[in-house]
């Protein structure tokens, strides 16, 4: 068998191994979670054992000498964080949530990556009980620990480290550390200077395709070091539990940075044919390789998941070990005053003080703002009454909204800041807020132009997954954005973002559909985006009175037919178009032709309504024209005919683009001339 060198066996490194007591549980605990390793693969037909198994002893060191929690009140809030971001080695944080008394049992593994299981192929927060982020996609969960890191600053500077003091523990592979939002938010994070941060690199040498140097040969070391991290090279100590806990507390012990414990690990060990192949890495190891293993192990050959009852009680007991500190500080929390204790919970909530939506402006009809701009107003108008609120943005914070007019750079200086600079980095930036979110504590807030949520698509799609409550302002949302031309104007991007699942999108026509936009992002769960306009829109008439209950429903009726009679069609638009359709409505009329204008500024919210509130806004039978300056793919669903656009733009003033691409009263207006005499055929 490929052998790990002499230093990295149980018997060398395992503190006085060979002796009774503790120690030697704890080598057959780490055993047992490495014969967990391999049988739930081999029962699923799929999976990862070999980190798992490589990475048993690191495992045993967190959960059982060096993280503070409470399995058994698993979200208490200044419980120490663990975050698996190479999440195909799941099996490993099953192993432990199991072990320490998180609620999984033996089926639960037994049910490995089975539909409707409590273990499937990667960690999924909401999911099961101690998972912290949905992980998987490689370089997020890196990313999320270092939100978590920020929340976790940001709350123990706003209320003490009596009430918030903890960890976050990240383990990552070579897979995070290749992908760019990894280098990304390293970089941000050794900025930032975000102590208690303490990330382990599995070096393990070996990816899917085989050895890591096919493929990279970088100094991780002296990358991590370059961008401000402290870096712990441990070398050849997987298998020692003395140095790897010794290594986790001198991250632990910076303050100011965060760390990089180093650790040189042997996927698949001791797999007498497996050890350090590409094939322990996403493979069972097969039945007869699993018997050998398991010999060499000590363990029992013909029994899987093999669970002793004294080393299920030794890991319970670890579970439990946090109570007493949970309960000191539940007694710290109890004796916050008052107002703190409002502050606290209503961080917590990531939402705002009871009736904090009354300080949202009223916009005056025929006034002229840009949504971008609309947005920030609401945004400042309400920020004292939401003291979890963090704003922040990709560079662009004074063109996306995101600026907070009374607040504090957040940085090494200021570490309760409530404005972020994520620098030029969408991809992180995202996945950051994720993991804000996900710790609790925030409501963070994230602009960038619209086309460039693209860089940011990952992270997005993983806070619908995850139910994250975040807030993206994408602005600059159309061909209306003007010269920076085709390649800064979005057209396939609305499209693509309505077919995500979980996911609410708001495109406001106006400053008071901003305003009901904020609203439904603050007081609803998920992740929200808001599109908004970088030119001036007017306010439109009938907004003041009916966007708030209209925009909450998706849709609604703007303005009816002139003369009260049913419609002869419905002018469907949204963001800055709607100013079109109801220009077209006016024309239409002094020719006797009667339109309903309706505002449509989410999907999603629309489709959630009954089926009696959507005839009211299109009436069946009524042909629709939908006008919005995006892709025409999927207004087949309401609309009969579009004013739409499904080529790329084009640099010129954004005025010029959009007469040019037929965004006009006038065009609009010749369009439903044209469907109704095509209905009428």
């Amino acid at each position: 068998m490929p052998s790990a060198p002499s230093a990295n066996s149980p018997s060398a490194n395992s503190p006085s191994a060979s002796a009774p007591g503790d120690s030697d549980i704890e080598q057959r605990g780490i055993n047992v979670v490495r014969g967990f390793a391999m049988d739930a693969p081999q029962r699923a037909s799929s999976g990862h054992p070999g980190t798992a198994m490589a990475l048993a002893p690191l495992a045993h060191v967190l959960f059982t000498r060096v993280m503070s929690y409470d399995a058994g009140a698993p979200l208490w809030a200044d419980r120490d964080r663990f975050v698996l971001s190479n999440g195909h080695a799941s099996i490993l944080q099953y192993s432990m949530l199991y072990l320490t008394g998180y609620g999984l049992t033996l089926d639960d593994l037994r049910e490995f990556r089975q539909f409707g299981s409590r273990t499937p192929g990667h960690p999924e927060v909401h999911h099961s009980e101690g998972i912290e982020v949905t992980t998987g996609p490689l370089g997020q969960g890196f990313a999320q620990g270092v939100g978590l890191g920020i929340a976790e600053r940001y709350l123990r500077h706003r209320f003490g480290p009596g009430i918030c003091d903890h960890h976050t523990f990240v383990l990552c592979g070579d897979g995070d550390l290749m992908e760019g939002v990894s280098h990304e938010a390293a970089s941000l994070a050794g900025h930032l200077g975000l102590g208690r941060l303490v990330y382990v690199f599995d070096d393990n040498h070996i990816t899917i395709d085989g050895a890591t140097e096919l493929a990279t040969n970088d100094d991780v070391g002296a990358r991590f070091e370059a961008y401000g991290w402290h870096v712990v090279h441990l070398g050849e100590a997987a298998n020692d539990l003395d140095a790897i806990e010794s290594g986790l507390r001198e991250g632990m012990a910076e303050a100011d940075r965060p760390s990089l414990v180093i650790l040189r690990s042997h996927i698949g060990w001791p797999s007498p044919h497996r050890t350090d192949t590409k094939e322990a890495h996403g493979d069972p190891l097969g039945a007869e390789e699993i018997r050998e293993t398991k010999a060499v192990l000590g363990l029992p050959v013909d029994a899987d998941f093999y669970s002793p009852d004294d080393v299920v009680e030794y890991y319970r007991r670890a579970g439990r070990r946090g109570a007493s500190t949970r309960a000191e500080w539940e007694r710290r929390l109890s004796r916050l005053d008052v107002t703190e204790r409002a502050a606290y919970d209503l961080c917590m909530k990531g939402g705002g003080a009871a009736g904090w939506a009354a300080g949202l402006p009223t916009f005056d009809a025929g006034t002229k703002m840009a949504t971008r701009r609309a947005v920030n107003v609401c945004l400042n108008a309400t920020a004292d009454s939401l003291p979890g609120l963090v704003a922040g943005s990709a560079d662009l914070t004074g063109n996306t909204g995101v600026h907070l007019s009374a607040g504090e750079v957040q940085d090494r200086s200021h570490q309760g800041g409530n404005q972020v600079h994520f620098g030029i980095r969408e991809f992180a930036m995202a996945a950051v807020m994720n993991g804000m979110a996900l710790h609790g504590g925030t409501l963070p807030v994230g602009g960038t132009f619209f086309v460039f949520s693209d860089y940011a698509r990952p992270a997005i799609r993983l806070a619908a997954l995850s139910r994250a409550h975040v807030i993206y302002f994408f602005t600059h949302d159309s061909i209306g954005l003007g010269e920076d031309g085709p390649t800064h104007q979005p057209i396939e991007h609305l499209a693509s973002l309505r077919a995500m699942p979980g996911l609410r999108l708001l495109r406001p026509a106006d400053a008071n559909e901003c305003a009901a936009a904020w609203q439904i992002a603050v007081e609803s769960d998920g992740p929200t985006a808001i599109v908004l306009s970088r030119q001036d829109l007017p306010v439109l008439e009938g907004t003041a009175e009916r966007s708030r209950g209209g925009v909450a429903r998706g849709a609604y009726v703007l303005s009816d037919p002139r003369d009260g009679s049913e419609p002869d069609i419905v002018l469907l638009g949204t963001g800055s178009e709607v100013q079109h359709c109801v220009a077209a409505s006016a024309a239409l009329a002094s020719e006797g032709v009667g339109a309903q204008v309706v505002s449509f500024p989410s999907w999603d919210l629309f489709e959630s309504q009954d089926a009696a509130y959507r005839a009211t806004v299109l009436p069946p039978g009524t042909p629709c024209l939908a006008v919005e300056a995006g892709a025409s793919l999927g207004w087949d669903r309401y609309a009969q005919a579009t004013v739409t656009i499904d080529r790329f733009g084009a640099s010129a003033p954004g005025a010029t683009n959009m007469e040019k691409f037929g965004f006009t009263g006038a065009n609009v207006a010749d369009k439903a001339r044209e469907l109704l005499a095509a209905r009428r055929v």
